[in-house]
């Protein structure tokens, strides 16, 4: 007896063909694994432009802080000299930029200790702490009245 061949069934009649949904499942499939591959390899991409970008983005910053104390000692260096020209004297000049900055440091000192209270997160320290009372007030009330 001749065995049938690979598109043939038992009796010799052909395999009947595969539902059409089922070909539309497969290059669904395949269309997928096309666009997540290609998502990967952009997300790949992007994440060597950002490593790069960090590396850029220090040295950039860098820079404008050296030219951003450049540029005040600049306009230091303008103000002392329009002082002196106001003043007439040098002396007084410097002496009056020294006052200026020294109030500025002063303020930016005390901006500081300002701002490393708020660090301390004091509205939430003292709900904390609260809180921490009133369970402790509960807690005694509780064992007190158990032990009666």
């Amino acid at each position: 007896m001749d065995k049938p061949t690979s598109g043939e069934g038992a009796a010799g009649e052909p395999k009947p063909a595969a539902p059409s949904w089922l070909d539309d499942l497969r290059r669904l499939g395949a269309g997928l694994k096309e666009l997540f591959a290609a998502q990967l390899k952009l997300l790949s991409a992007e994440l060597g432009l950002a490593r790069s970008g960090i590396v850029t983005m220090l040295f950039m910053g860098l820079a404008a802080i050296v030219f951003a104390v450049a540029l005040g000692f600049t306009l230091l260096a303008l103000a002392g000299w329009g002082l002196a020209q106001w003043f007439g004297s040098w002396a007084w000049a410097l002496t009056v930029l020294a006052g200026i900055q020294l109030l500025l440091l002063v303020g930016a000192i005390l901006l500081f200790r300002r701002a490393m209270h708020w660090l301390t997160l004091p509205a939430t320290r003292s709900e904390f702490a609260m809180l921490a009372r009133e369970a402790a007030r509960q807690g005694k009330a509780e064992s007190r009245e158990a032990g009666e």
